[in-house]
């Protein structure tokens, strides 16, 4: 059931109001975790570093533009996927990053041919992805990213100081959004309550001499982006094959991202809207592939911003698609984010989570949980917190194919959640009284 506070997506809020809230869903993304983690893998020099860190940003700003503007059109921010990480460092260190964004131009086209004009993409979504399915994968987003919140704030020199401080983002976030719920004069700190949260984690953690925005003073005001700045593309055979593989893998996640915002606004996930949604995910991905940043997809995180500030205007998201555009432009901008206190964002992450993951229990709430979909909706959470708490070790002496997945919780849980719901046969009584709940 819908939140009855919730407004609608098409609703026409006021410019400041949509910046405001845009910049809440941007800083609670954590853009720059996944290109930091990229190049490192990759070795990359600090200039190619920062390249990759401001192009990604440029490329979610596009991304989210075109797809919750003008193709999707929901409120769906475009971020860069930790799925693909394994497969970018393997292929970038063995041929070349130019034949990891040459391999994407091919299935991006792909990927886009499914969805409009061939409008296949949606008969795949209905065969392969129904509410069990879609609604287990956002349950297994929110529990498998859990492990990475709290890995967040555990690591690093200050264990016992960032638990004070993460604790101190939870629970002022927590905070904002009870009062922004049952007191409506203070309905406005609900839509503050991301930042709110930030600035007062930030003050903790300055308390403790944790924060530190030195960086902001060196960074340059303006870099605009140039195309292919990591060299000539190369289109590979096998990079092609192993990037299609994953942007399967991704596909699903994102299908599931899609199901969640479905869940929390009450917009129907139609044919049409599911087909031009996987034209718009490739669109983005070729754009990427254009300007050299990290391949995006739809972010998960801010179906749980959109439930705790109680807004889905489609105008906040395209506003925070702006302001992605413009920390791409202006890296000092992007350095002042990159400075708030990993604890901060990984407090307010872990709150996001567990938004998400209620979410999916929302979405399969009226499926009867007998003992088969008890099975496709638990086994995928167990085998995505397997992978997700795997020693990196055993990763590392995986099959490549297979250390690429294992990299991804919410990929293996993808996976498992179609493969289980398609091979493990029905009960044909629980398909009649399901049939009948929906009469």
């Amino acid at each position: 059931m819908k939140n009855p506070n919730l407004t609608n997506i098409d609703e026409k809020i006021s410019l400041a109001k949509s910046f405001s809230l845009g910049a809440q869903h941007v800083l609670a993304m954590d853009l720059y975790i996944v290109p930091i983690i990229l190049a490192g893998l990759l070795s990359l020099s600090v200039a190619d570093t920062a390249s990759l860190i401001q192009m990604t940003f440029i490329v979610a700003g596009v991304a989210t533009i075109i797809q919750s503007g003008l193709l999707l059109k929901m409120p769906v921010m475009q971020g860069p996927s930790y799925i693909p990480i394994g497969a970018i460092a393997a292929i970038g260190k063995t041929m070349g990053m130019g034949a990891v964004y040459g391999a994407m131009i091919p299935v991006a086209i792909f990927v886009a041919l499914l969805g409009k004009p061939v409008n296949l993409f949606s008969q795949l979504v209905r065969r392969f992805v129904p509410p069990i399915v879609g609604g287990t994968v956002i349950i297994v987003v929110g529990i498998s990213l859990l492990p990475v919140a709290f890995n967040g704030i555990y690591s690093g020199p200050a264990p016992t100081e960032n638990i004070v401080i993460a604790l101190s983002s939870m629970v002022s976030l927590s905070a904002f959004i009870l009062l922004g719920c049952f007191i409506k004069s203070l309905h406005w700190l609900r839509l503050a309550s991301v930042i709110g949260a930030i600035v007062i984690g930030t003050l903790v953690a300055a308390g403790f001499g944790m924060a530190d925005f030195s960086t902001v003073a060196t960074s340059s005001w303006i870099q605009l982006p140039s195309l292919l700045p990591f060299g000539e593309l190369k289109f590979e055979p096998l990079a092609i094959l192993t990037m299609l593989f994953i942007a399967m893998i991704v596909l699903v996640e994102t299908t599931g991202t899609w199901c969640a915002i479905s869940a929390v606004t009450d917009v129907e996930l139609t044919d049409e809207r599911l087909n031009r949604g996987a034209t718009g995910e490739a669109t983005g991905n070729f754009v990427c592939a254009l300007l050299g940043g990290s391949p995006v997809t739809g972010y998960s995180t801010n179906a749980g911003i959109i439930a705790v500030t109680g807004v889905s205007s489609r105008r906040a998201i395209i506003a925070g698609g702006v302001i992605l555009l413009i920390l791409g432009l202006v890296p000092k901008l992007t350095s002042l984010i990159a400075s708030v206190p990993h604890a901060v964002i990984s407090g307010i992450f872990s709150v996001i989570c567990v938004v998400i993951a209620m979410n999916g229990f929302r979405v399969i709430q009226h499926i009867q949980l007998n003992e088969r979909n008890m099975l496709v909706v638990g086994l995928p959470i167990m085998l995505s917190l397997g992978a997700v708490l795997m020693p990196r070790e055993l990763v590392y002496a995986l099959p490549e194919l297979a250390g690429y997945l294992v990299n991804s919780g919410i990929a293996i849980g993808a996976l498992a959640a179609v493969i289980l719901n398609f091979v493990l046969p029905e009960n044909e009584i629980t398909i009649v009284k399901e049939q009948q709940q929906k009469a």
